[in-house]
């Protein structure tokens, strides 16, 4: 059984239908519930219907690929990107850093691309934070608008504060303050 931040079952259902963005520390579970919620989709038949972009850099402990939890990714329309970087991590000063986050932007850009030409009802996106580092949150909320249904994983958190100076950590937060209002259910998860 999946547990919210607040120790409360999550229904998987109550997602269908609705906008939600499932939010929490580096190795909080987001990328589980997101890989839980798959699994629901398609044991119910809705594998068609549904796109996954995949932007999780697959690191061991932080930003883990939906597939090391679900081969169900393998069942919808699986976007995944050539190459992405965990900028906070790799990068040592605040220019690598806003370079590996521009290279991550222009991937999920083309990706965000792939679905708006032919979106689909239901879209799922693991690790959005990665594209709000660099990118635009009306972007997102643009391909939002097109399905019925959207579920995505966003870090918040205090972990990957360092920055370098670059200003990802902020502009990520921004991003998230503008996303969440437009969301139905936001799952904000704790490290248990």
């Amino acid at each position: 059984m999946l547990f919210s931040g607040g120790g409360r079952p999550l229904d998987l259902r109550k997602m269908l239908g609705k906008r939600a963005l499932i939010v929490g520390e580096a190795g909080s579970g987001k990328t589980r519930v997101l890989a839980s919620f798959l699994d629901f989709l398609v044991e119910r038949g809705l594998e068609r219907e549904v796109t996954l972009i995949e932007l999780a850099p697959g690191l061991e402990e932080i930003g883990r690929p939906l597939e090391t939890y679900t081969r169900n990714v393998f069942r919808v329309r699986y976007l995944r990107p050539r190459k992405i970087y965990p900028p906070r991590l790799l990068g040592k000063t605040a220019e690598e850093v806003l370079s590996y986050a521009e290279r991550n932007y222009r991937e999920a850009r083309r990706l965000l691309s792939i679905f708006s030409a032919s979106p689909s009802k239901i879209l799922l996106i693991n690790d959005l934070t990665i594209f709000l580092h660099f990118g635009n949150p009306e972007e997102i909320l643009e391909a939002i608008r097109a399905c019925e249904t959207f579920a995505a994983t966003a870090y918040e958190g205090e972990v990957l504060r360092d920055d370098k100076g670059s200003g990802i950590t902020m502009r990520e937060k921004k991003a998230l303050s503008r996303l969440k209002p437009e969301m139905d259910l936001v799952i904000k998860l704790s490290k248990s």
